[in-house]
Parts: structure tokens; C-alpha cells; sequence
């Protein structure tokens, strides 16, 4: 960061005991100043009402629009109005219903449902407020919560507390700062999108596409090795499932043997999971050790998680929702096999929709699944392509992560702690 934080080492007595040796930050001047304020003095205590004008919208603004060109908050769809429920501003939007209230800055022409809330018409720097109600949006969690009715009302947000600095070049410098640090994480967010992208278009020329037995695009080595033969998983692997030691078992569990659950799938590529059994789990429970580089498949989960691919680089036991394609090294090459499946997930999670009379996956299903293989270094070729894409992938992910919790940190220390 250009500018340099200065850290506050002011303290102050917070007990009612003048002998108490209880020290605290002091609430109102935040830990971290930029050079240019760190002398100014404590922040002002503002409740919203008096910086900012507190509205909601019209109940029936949805029904007086046409598909189009504002957006209706807090709705999803895009809508154009040609009445006066049209806010044409600069505001902090808040949702009024649900227990997680993240507010959204805006600068335009917006329709605003009832159940939302605009803050507008600032005397002090609007993005600023932003910031600090995001920085707040537990406690405003906490106010709704603490409402009769478990939602946020227009009072309430009237009411809200908000600590403001006296000296609005203050304000612009923290709203500057950690908008420039939006701007970073949505371009590397932009950029993790457009390699994703990328990835999946590769994927639809490096492997055939549907009644085609050659892919559109092949590297110059392999073009002349003629047509991918079809096979299917049972014909090329063995596929198992896994189990679930007793849980009230304490001699089942905390061993030394890996043992991954379906929502490990999520990560992918599995080096490391979170729970571990014994031998007497491992035996006395329907879950097996599976070798390195299995294929792995999620078999069930109402969310994400069924038909998600991962591929296991340590010896494992599963739990009941994950199949498993063991690696065959004379057939086909592990990292191929999880990246076509990976590319499968659409195709999987609709044969274990209920619509589609299936029901969820099972591992009859994954033996069926028929697919085309090359020859092995055609398919070591392939899958180190696109694995080195995953691994920009993750690297992104992991850059994006880093910043975000910087810029936590940041706002913890840019703004007073937040207290009841």
C-alpha cells in the first residue's frame, strides 16, 4: 500500500473503578491513522438519521415496470420504471429481510423494492458510510435480530450507530483506500474468471464432442492417430464406495488413517482431509482404503457437491456419498480421467436428478458412464494442459483469498472496534 498506516497508542481507563488497571484502545479513534490524522481527535458519535437520509421503496414497485434498464433492489431481476419510484443517487443499499445484511454501494438510477433500504443524500462521504456499515454488517444482523418481527425496520436503521471522523479529507482517504482495494480484488476476480472461461473452452475442442470420436483441436503429435475408442468405466475400472464408522464409537475414530467426507470434494485435489479413523473403524465399517489417484465423484448432497469431481493424491477411506474409479495405469492416465469427469458435471448432476427418473448417482451409474480414450501419451498431453490451468486457477484463488483477508484486517484497524 502507497500510504503508510500510523498506529494509535492512545488508552484510556474504561472501568467505573478509578484503581481498576483495565485499559482499553480508546473506541473512538480507530488503531490505524494514515500520517496526515494522526493528531485529529476522536471521531464523532452519529447515529444515521443525522448524516444521511434513511428511506425504503414501494411495495408495489415491481409491478409498476417494464424488463429493462435500472436495477430493482432487492430483487435479482433488471427492470426500467417510469414513475417516481426511480432513485437517482449516490446510496448505500441495504436488504431488509434475512439474517445477513451485506450493504452495496451504487451510483445511478435504481428502483427500490419495500423490502430494502436506500441511504442517501449525504452530509458526509457517502462511500465512506459504505464502508463502515459493511464493516458493521454483524451488528446490524444483531439489531434485526433483536426486532420482534426478526427483520430489519426503517427505525432501527434510522437509529443505527455510526462513529464518523471530524475531518471529511479523513473519511475520503479511508473510503479511497479501501475502494482501490475492491478494485484489485474485482480485477484478479475478473482474471480468475476469464482463465476458468478459457479452461472450459479447451475443454469442449480437446475432447470429442457429443457423436464425434475425434476432438476438434489436437495437439500436431497426435493428429494422425485416428479415432478415441469408446469404452465404458466398468470396462476400465474398478469402482467402489464408502463407509461411515460408528460416530459414538471413540475407538473408530482419531487413528492415524485419512478418512474424507463429501464435502472435501469441494477442494478438489485432495492432499490432506480433516478426520482420520482407526483400524477397528476400518474394520468395523463398510469404508475401504482406496490407493492414490482415484477418481473421486460425489454420489449425493442437495447443494453443490453431487456429481463433483476430485482426484485423492494420499492413500484414503471415503464415506458412503463419494464413488470411487480406482486407476488402472495400463488403460488410462488418472489425471485425464479426472479431468473429463470433472468436465461431466452438468451431464451427472441431471442423471441424479429425481426428474430424471434416477433418483441420484449410484455406483451403477458412474460403471455406465461411457466415454472415449486416446492413447495414454495423447492423454498425459491433454491432462498436463489442463492441469497447468488449474494451477493458475488455484493460484488466483489463493491470491484473492490473501486480499480479502488483508482488507479485513484492514477495516479492523482503520475503523473504531465495534461495540454493543
Amino acid at each position: 500500500m502507497r500510504n503508510k498506516l500510523i498506529k494509535n497508542d492512545e488508552l484510556r481507563i474504561t472501568s467505573d473503578n478509578p484503581n481498576s488497571k483495565f485499559v482499553i484502545r480508546n473506541s473512538k479513534i480507530p488503531e490505524l491513522r494514515f500520517p496526515e490524522f494522526v493528531n485529529e481527535r476522536e471521531w464523532d458519535d452519529k447515529v444515521l438519521s443525522e448524516i444521511c437520509n434513511v428511506t425504503n421503496g414501494k411495495a408495489n414497485a415491481q409491478d409498476h415496470v417494464e424488463k429493462g434498464k435500472y436495477p430493482l433492489f432487492d430483487r435479482s431481476e433488471v427492470i426500467k420504471a417510469t414513475n417516481n419510484f426511480i432513485f437517482d443517487c449516490e446510496a448505500v443499499i441495504i436488504p431488509g429481510e434475512g439474517m445477513r445484511f451485506v450493504p452495496k454501494y451504487y451510483e445511478g438510477k435504481f428502483n427500490l423494492h419495500q423490502r430494502a433500504y436506500a441511504l442517501k443524500d449525504f452530509s458526509c462521504n457517502g462511500q465512506f458510510v459504505f464502508y463502515s456499515m459493511f464493516h458493521r454488517s454483524a451488528l446490524i444482523s444483531q439489531k434485526a435480530v433483536q426486532s420482534t418481527v426478526l427483520s430489519l425496520r426503517l427505525p432501527i436503521l434510522q437509529n443505527f450507530p455510526l462513529e464518523i471522523p471530524k475531518n471529511p479529507n479523513e473519511q475520503q482517504k479511508i473510503a479511497s483506500c479501501l475502494s482501490s482495494l475492491d478494485e484489485l480484488i474485482a480485477a484478479h476476480n475478473q482474471k480468475l474468471g476469464a482463465v476458468k472461461d478459457h479452461k472450459k473452452g479447451l475443454m469442449q475442442n480437446l475432447f470429442p464432442q457429443e457423436g464425434e470420436k475425434v476432438p476438434k483441436y489436437r495437439f500436431k503429435e497426435f493428429e494422425k492417430d485416428g479415432e478415441w475408442v469408446k469404452t465404458t468405466i466398468e470396462k476400465i475400472a474398478k469402482v467402489s464406495a464408502g463407509g461411515t464408522p460408528e460416530s459414538t464409537n471413540p475407538e473408530y475414530w482419531n487413528g492415524n488413517i485419512p478418512w474424507m467426507n463429501s464435502g472435501e470434494l469441494n477442494n478438489k485435489r485432495i492432499y490432506s482431509v480433516s478426520n482420520f479413523i482407526t483400524s477397528k473403524g476400518l474394520k468395523g465399517s463398510s469404508t475401504k482404503l482406496i490407493p492414490f489417484k482415484c477418481v473421486l465423484i460425489g454420489l449425493a448432497g442437495q447443494g453443490k457437491t453431487r456429481g463433483t469431481a476430485a482426484i485423492n493424491y494420499i492413500e484414503l477411506c471415503t464415506n458412503q456419498s463419494i464413488g470411487s474409479i480406482h486407476p488402472n495405469e495400463d488403460v488410462f492416465d488418472s489425471e485425464f480421467l479426472y479431468q473429463k469427469i470433472d468436465s461431466m458435471y452438468e451431464k451427472l448432476r441431471y442423471l441424479s436428478a429425481g426428474d430424471g427418473g434416477r433418483g441420484g448417482l449410484n455406483l451403477q451409474i458412474i460403471k455406465e458412464i461411457e466415454l472415449l480414450l486416446p492413447k495414454m501419451e495423447e492423454q498425459q498431453k491433454i491432462a498436463s494442459c489442463l492441469s497447468a490451468l488449474d494451477d493458475l486457477i488455484t493460484a488466483e484463488v489463493e491470491k484473492i483469498e490473501q486480499m480479502k483477508l488483508h482488507k479485513k484486517g484492514l477495516m479492523q484497524g482503520l475503523f473504531p472496534k465495534v461495540t454493543n
